[in-house]
């Protein structure tokens, strides 16, 4: 009998809330960037170029490192992930701390931490919430993104401010320290692969048994992964991602330094990105019921617009009442396209898959990161503007919005993807 039927708490809630505490913290250190970004510059003695090539190559790790533990949640299991990443988060990140030259903060900020956030993000968290859900899917899956927003809405404020009292060295150990505490238990008590046969469908609806039976089906090896890798609609989930990834970590790496170089003191400048996530915690609520009611691929569509014709007014902020507006209008569709893209992706090929496409298509965001990372940078030392980079952004999420619209419709078989 359905669990939720009999009155009863659905413990798939369980993972999902322990998987949207867990994405905060991850994505709030890795999208916080940018209140350790001048500190980190001063302390080290490294030009904004230096270390936003750093900072690139630590995006391209990131992504690099999310198909391998997709492999490995499907191979090991997700509490192996988990405890793997929360060892290497730990180590890096007091390797980082005394890190002194380039080279050795590129092997421990770059390439050792970023490894094992990856092993703790999203895409380790992905593929167990997918099989607990069916009805609710959408809705599961956007609380992750609810995650995500609360990271840059809480993360970066409270980073600024650790980083003033402690500086960037006791904050990241100390960020260290509260992510083990919090990751080991969720990992070996709350973290289960194994969903129940039925999920979250209610009993007696004809509809939704289809659906699960249809879900069963897809979790059978009708389609290979080379030939999903090769289909359209993975190509186009990728694209989108990409441009995502470029617009966020753009922000979330150069956003308070441009706001900062535009006349706003830090505080102003963390609170202004803040504001951005805070808007996307209510937001992404509402974006997850309609996902389950609307066709997914017009609200990724929706968001990506919005968001690009966001990126050209945040560039052009001069006020606060500006930076605000800018702020609670893009954080309305700043969260979703992650969420979105991972949900389309379980309806097209099926949760047997969904953990390594989704990794292998992330590795585009963050490669997107990666080139916008390192863009912010070297353009505004090299002609003194933010126009380039956050132009850029904008023009790929319009972009990504015209492709979105090709997607196939919620529900496509399978084997009608590579069309």
């Amino acid at each position: 009998m359905d669990k939720q039927a009999a009155g009863r708490w659905y413990f798939g809630w369980n993972i999902v809330a322990a998987a949207t505490v867990l994405t905060l913290l991850t994505v709030g250190l890795r999208m916080g960037i940018g209140p350790f970004f001048l500190p980190m510059a001063e302390s080290l003695g490294f030009s904004r170029s230096l270390l936003s090539a750093i900072v690139a190559v630590g995006m391209l790790c990131y992504g690099l490192a999310m198909p391998l533990a997709g492999h490995l949640v499907n191979v090991r299991g997700t509490r192996f992930v988990l405890l793997a990443g929360t060892a290497i988060v730990v180590l890096s990140s007091i390797w980082t701390a005394f890190a002194r030259g380039p080279v050795e903060f590129l092997l421990s900020f770059g390439v050792a931490l970023s490894v094992g956030l990856a092993f703790t993000s999203p895409v380790a968290l992905t593929p167990v919430i997918s099989r607990w859900f069916t009805r609710q899917r959408g809705m599961a899956l956007f609380f992750l993104s609810t995650g995500s927003m609360a990271g840059i809405a809480l993360m970066t404020p409270t980073l600024a401010f650790a980083i003033s009292a402690a500086g960037w060295q006791g904050t990241l150990l100390g960020f260290a320290a509260i992510f083990a505490l919090f990751t080991v238990p969720v990992a070996l008590f709350v973290v289960r692969d194994q969903a129940p046969e039925h999920t979250d469908l209610l009993p007696g609806d004809a509809s939704r048994r289809r659906a699960a039976t249809a879900e069963a089906a897809s979790r059978a090896p009708a389609m290979a992964l080379p030939q999903a890798v090769r289909s359209m609609p993975f190509w186009k989930i990728a694209l989108g991602l990409f441009a995502c990834g470029f617009s966020m970590n753009l922000l979330g790496t150069h956003g308070m330094p441009m706001l900062m170089d535009h006349g706003f003191d830090a505080t102003t400048s963390s609170l202004g990105i803040g504001l951005i996530g805070l808007v996307a915690i209510f937001s992404t609520l509402v974006l997850g019921r309609m996902s389950d009611q609307l066709e997914r691929r017009n609200i990724l569509a929706a968001i990506y617009l919005v968001r690009g014709l966001g990126f050209f007014a945040l560039a052009a902020v001069g006020t606060h009442w500006e930076l605000y507006l800018a702020a609670t209008i893009g954080g309305v569709v700043w969260a979703g396209s992650i969420a979105l893209s991972s949900a389309i992706l379980a309806d097209v090929y099926g949760v047997r898959l969904v953990g390594v496409l989704y990794g292998l298509a992330y590795l585009g965001h963050q490669v997107g990161g990666m080139i916008s990372s390192w863009l912010g940078g070297w353009a505004y030392e090299a002609f003194g503007t933010h126009w380039i980079a956050f132009g850029a952004a904008g023009a790929l999420l319009v972009l990504a919005a015209l492709v979105s619209l090709r997607l196939p419709v919620r529900g496509l078989p399978r084997q009608a993807a590579a069309a």
